[in-house]
């Protein structure tokens, strides 16, 4: 099995290691096959993998994340400081930077970028940028921010998505009276500063880019990156499609291989069957609700919870699923998510406890319940037929619905699902993410779920300005424990991204965090 070990190296060795031993050629269109498409293309009012692993191909943000997920690296900043007091970071811009329609990018569309961002009243990322009370700039090129407290995370939070650096005049120009007005105006053909721009968008079909003339970075070979002509992005729901496309080579790559599949790609003349290391997280997430639909919720149940987790074979699952590729998770984070838990396996698999569980839970003659996944995803509908199986065995009837990505985000966000297969990826190294959208209810209501703990959003608070390391691993190891043992999802397997490409394809890498990175991609010709 081929793979590739981001470990220890930055976004930048990488690339030199990779090119170094490779002349790289320009020019040429890749196409990339995507099991969905992308819904909302504004780094600020998204919430889904489908927008945020690929935005950084066209927004840039002050620093970038390495490319094993853990640090920071230049980006629209050269050099950045922590006042010894923790409560400021000062920045200073590149020269010459520009966004992708030519105008230069100030320090007001920074100050204003990050004004946005941080706005409590837009989307569900602010949080991350909680700490700043004002962003100021002493020149044209500086940007200080000046913090309400300390954050351990501030330098992290500079590299994620919802911070991309916008142009303030393009995006107030838009129409609509609202901030989210505007932004669905100006997602639809997005002015941004990363290495390619948007040019046609059909729905559910097909996305093209061209490379930004004007980005900033430069390749080995001296000239201004990306290395492509333009980047074309396919939407292939069905996992068997895109793996033929692939094989017939009517694409370079395709993401999200059945793990099924990956032994096969791995020997097939012509493809590279990779698997990057990762921060990705698979479980199944229950909505927790007293009622759904104005009917009981057995699921509210914590009992319930409890006995379903433990008739849940999780080593089966990862065998059956993702053919021993797959670890067990830990905790509700992947392990490499700083400040982890690592206590061995949540809910080891147990059916007598399982079926005593349940026999002293409001339903001892079981019910029956639904989970929505993917259409078309052999790995998810090989979940939800496994746990089918193994809840039968507690009176558990699931009925499993495949519905397309669309209907299942807003089933999702409504409220309105028993429960749904799901993954998650770190877009930032530190716990705090994950836990805001999994564990702090004022966010989204704990995964939509409906689930609240006020001990865990008190400590969860509290966690975003503590600097004393210990402290913080203390405030989260209790977060960790309230959830794991209360929490409204069935943690499943930690596993890595399988991407397989055309052998022509070099340069691309997934990093641990989620990004697809294409800004080095060339083609062999």
């Amino acid at each position: 099995m081929k793979t590739i070990s981001l470990t220890a190296v930055s976004v930048a060795a990488l690339f030199a290691v990779t090119l170094a031993a490779e002349a790289q050629e320009r020019g040429g269109v890749m196409t990339y096959g995507r099991y969905a498409d992308s819904l909302f293309l504004d780094p600020v009012l998204n919430d889904a993998n489908v927008d945020i692993w690929i935005l950084s191909n066209m927004y840039d943000t002050l620093l970038l994340p390495s490319a094993d997920g853990k640090g920071v690296e230049p980006g629209l900043a050269t050099e950045w400081s922590v006042a010894d007091d923790a409560m400021s970071v000062t920045l200073t811009l590149r020269d010459g930077i520009k966004f992708s329609d030519g105008t230069p990018i100030t320090v007001e569309d920074v100050v204003w970028s990050l004004d946005r961002a941080r706005n409590p009243d837009n989307g569900i990322w602010n949080f991350l940028l909680a700490s700043v009370a004002s962003v100021e700039a002493p020149d044209d090129k500086t940007v200080k921010l000046v913090l309400s407290q300390p954050d351990p995370a501030i330098e992290a939070a500079l590299t994620v998505f919802n911070a991309a650096i916008m142009p303030k005049a393009a995006f107030e120009a838009m129409p609509g009276d609202t901030d989210a007005a505007k932004a669905e105006a100006f997602a639809k053909a997005p002015i941004g500063s990363g290495p390619f721009v948007l040019t046609s968008w059909d729905r559910g079909s097909k996305m093209e880019l061209v490379r930004n003339e004007y980005y900033w970075a430069e390749g080995a070979d001296g000239k201004p990156l990306p290395y492509l002509d333009g980047l074309t992005f396919e939407v292939i729901p069905d996992d068997a499609t895109r793996i033929l496309r692939l094989q017939s080579g009517e694409i370079d790559g395709a993401e999200l291989i059945p793990f099924s599949r990956v032994n096969e790609l791995d020997a097939a003349p012509g493809i590279n069957m990779e698997l990057f290391p990762s921060t990705r997280v698979q479980y199944v997430t229950l909505n927790v609700r007293p009622e759904i639909a104005g009917k009981e919720n057995p699921l509210s149940d914590p009992k319930v919870r409890e006995a379903m987790n433990y008739a849940a074979n999780k080593m089966a699952i990862i065998q059956v699923v993702t053919y021993g590729v797959g670890t067990p998770m830990q905790t509700f984070m992947s392990s490499a998510t700083p400040l982890a838990a690592s206590n061995g396996p949540l809910y080891p698999y147990d059916l007598d406890k399982a079926k005593a569980l349940i026999a002293e839970s409001g339903y001892p003659d079981g019910f029956s319940t639904s989970i929505l996944v993917l259409a078309g995803n052999q790995d998810e509908i090989g979940i939800a037929t496994a746990l089918q199986q193994m809840w039968s065995q507690i009176g558990v009837k699931l009925e499993i619905l495949q519905v397309d990505n669309a209907t299942r985000t807003q089933e999702y966000r409504d409220g309105t699902f028993d429960m749904r297969a799901a993954a998650w990826t770190n877009d930032i190294a530190d716990p705090g993410q994950i836990t805001s959208y999994f564990a702090y209810s004022p966010t989204i209501d704990a995964l939509h779920s409906g689930w609240k703990s006020d001990e865990v959003d008190t400590l969860f608070v509290a966690s975003q300005s503590e600097i004393d390391p210990k402290v913080r691993a203390e405030q989260y190891a209790r977060i960790q424990e309230i959830f794991n043992t209360t929490g409204p999802t069935v943690p499943l397997y930690e596993t890595p991204y399988p991407v397989a490409l055309q052998d022509s394809v070099h340069g691309f890498v997934q990093i641990p965090l989620g990004n697809n990175i294409f800004r080095e991609t060339w083609l062999e010709k």
